[in-house]
């Protein structure tokens, strides 16, 4: 399904510019992981045995807002139960970071509602940084330096770019190619958002990725907000909330998602429904992620055991595989871990840009507030679940 996770996840421009590098082309006070820093080039992980009993002796691992269609989550999920035998806590998998920091603060004694990690964006990382524990996995040292705080409470793991998803069994001929082109009459009540500009972080940034291509800015979305009034009043805009479902039926046929969504999308439904991705020529717009553990973690073993398996050659393939740029993207490229089809199989990024906290705290300031009188919708309509 197109998955929405909504509240801000957001990046620093120093770290989305390294990271668009390495896709083109220790201090203070944390433990470290087993077995040193940088990697050994293998893609198979195997549990560290002192870690691995620790984290058995807790049984369990909390995760939370981990859709398992969401950058190949469900497999690195399902792997590192086998690898591990610990049973898994999957809380509210749809939550956004606001909700993943709230159950740390909520939650602070522990219990099945706390986290023992978080998967957030930047600018909560940095802000609570004294709900989380520093930790520095193996491979700590592979991953940029601006792509994580220098104690390891938090660090980097994988972006996308905004594309459209287009359902070609309904969408006949060309597919759009860059923003403006959605605006033809040919794309009539088709295109959609994975998400509400309400409150959703995804739809709020598909305004502001809009607004690059339309004569706006990093720092003024405004251009944005008026291209999705002309998409209203073209009579093109959907005003529901894109499923996998909708997309399939016809009712949201070109769908604006990340791009592991949407390439996800395409290989799940291959051979049921043709679907096409395209990465807008202008207003390339990528957003990263970041994991920390939580300080007051119930099964704090388990959650540094989880971060080595995510952190490694073979759970960096894992993502890799779902369409994910990764924190350790160049270093595995340079060893040999990534390459030939899997390196080619990756979307073209270049270009991409990627917003500071301050740019995409005023974007969704000024998307959420504006979208209503800006466009005249109300809240988008969110379909019923698949039966």
């Amino acid at each position: 399904m197109t998955t929405t996770r909504t509240l801000p996840r957001l990046v620093t421009l120093g770290a989305a510019l390294a990271f668009v590098a390495a896709a083109c082309g220790g201090g203070g006070g944390a433990s470290t992981g087993p077995g040193g820093s940088g990697g050994t080039g293998a893609a198979a992980w195997t549990p560290d045995a002192t870690l691995l009993a620790a984290a058995k002796s807790e049984g369990t691992l909390n995760v939370i807002a981990l859709p398992r269609d969401w950058c190949g989550y469900g497999t690195m999920l399902d792997n590192f139960k086998t690898k591990t035998g610990l049973a898994l806590n999957e809380i509210t998998p749809n939550a956004g970071s606001g909700d993943e920091i709230n159950a740390i603060k909520n939650n602070p004694n522990g219990g099945p509602a706390a986290p023992d990690t978080v998967d957030v964006g930047f600018s909560f990382g940095e802000a609570n940084k004294a709900l989380f524990q520093p930790y520095k996995v193996a491979t700590f040292d592979s991953i940029p330096a601006d792509q994580k705080a220098a104690d390891g409470s938090w660090f980097a793991d994988y972006y996308g770019v905004l594309s459209f998803e287009i359902n070609k069994d309904i969408i006949k001929g060309d597919s759009p190619k860059d923003w403006k082109d959605l605006l033809d009459p040919k794309y009539a009540h088709s295109v959609a958002l994975a998400g509400d500009p309400l409150n959703s972080n995804q739809a709020i940034q598909s305004v502001e990725a809009s607004s690059l291509a339309n004569g706006g800015s990093l720092d003024n979305a405004q251009p944005g907000l008026d291209f999705f009034k002309q998409l209203v009043t073209a009579g093109n805009f959907v005003p529901t909330v894109a499923k996998q479902g909708s997309l399939v039926s016809g009712e949201t046929p070109i769908v604006i998602t990340w791009s592991y969504l949407a390439l996800a999308d395409r290989d799940k439904l291959k051979g049921t429904v043709n679907i096409d991705v395209v990465i807008p020529a202008t207003g390339k717009f990528g957003g990263i992620y970041v994991q920390a553990i939580s300080k007051t973690a119930p099964h704090p073993n388990a959650a540094k055991l989880w971060e080595e398996y995510l952190y490694s050659d073979e759970g960096q393939l894992v993502w890799t595989n779902a369409y994910c740029y990764t924190s350790r993207y160049a270093d595995l490229v340079s060893k040999g871990v990534i390459s030939g089809d899997l390196k080619a199989k990756l979307p073209d990024v270049t270009g991409t840009v990627f917003p500071t906290e301050a740019q995409l705290t005023a974007s969704k300031t000024l998307i959420s507030g504006s979208w209503a009188s800006v466009t005249g919708l109300g809240p988008l309509k969110t379909p019923p679940p698949a039966p």
